[in-house]
């Protein structure tokens, strides 16, 4: 069974009187473990489609089915329950300046009621897992591009999410930072097994990934398997 899978997905918005199709019938399947990245340039309807499977969004026709759930049967409660097996990685870290590094990890699994104990070892692991370890005491304005969001990578696994959403990951951060978090994005699949989805306009990074589906206004037009 497919972890994520999305059944003929529409989306419309409405600008004043004008109705723009932002997805025209998207299908997609995504298998447990796998690593998925979605490209196209902008307005092809790529963060839209990421919106619609994290729950973040209602479609305006179509399904979204999270582990054989429809989605769009889920009440508020539901729904709040199922984000919080998904963790999310935008191209903006969001961060909370006041908090340091450990603290913004923290935040997921306080709000989810672990223990201070529990909460502050599972941080500190993932730190670990994320190479900062050293910085961990470190607020968001003490650390560069690349440090802040592999924060926010740890922060999306603190509460173990069947699978990561990531929105541009790399969008804000320099070329080297990029490598550093792609390098961090494959050990996250490869060695800990997490299925990841990712948004992007690069090329470059969207070939790291075991597939690509190619998005162009709105509709999935291609795929290729860049690595079995």
């Amino acid at each position: 069974m497919a972890i994520v899978e999305t059944v003929n997905l529409k989306k419309v918005y409405l600008l004043g009187k004008v109705a723009i199709e932002a997805l025209k019938g998207v299908s997609l399947k995504v298998k447990e473990g796998e690593f998925l990245s979605i490209l196209g340039p902008s307005g092809s309807g790529k963060s839209t489609l990421l919106n619609l499977i994290g729950a973040l969004d209602k479609p305006t026709s179509g399904k979204v089915f999270i582990e054989g759930v429809d989605v769009s049967i889920l009440d508020d409660n539901g729904l709040a329950e199922l984000r919080r097996r998904i963790g999310f990685v935008f191209q903006f870290f969001n961060l909370i300046p006041r908090f340091t590094a450990l603290e913004n990890v923290e935040l997921p699994m306080a709000i989810a009621g672990l223990s201070k104990m529990e909460r502050r070892k599972r941080a500190i692991e993932l730190l670990e897992i994320v190479g900062l370890a050293d910085r961990a005491n470190h607020k968001p304005t003490e650390l560069s591009g690349g440090e802040q969001q592999r924060v926010a990578i740890a922060r999306a696994l603190a509460n173990n999410p069947r699978f990561l959403l990531m929105d541009e990951p790399t969008g804000n951060v320099d070329s080297k930072n990029a490598d550093e978090i792609m390098r961090l994005v494959r050990h996250l699949n490869e060695e800990k097994g997490v299925t990841i989805i990712m948004v992007t306009h690069d090329q470059r990074l969207a070939k790291e990934a075991n597939r690509t589906v190619y998005m162009l206004d709105g509709l999935i037009v291609d795929e290729v398997v860049n690595k079995p």
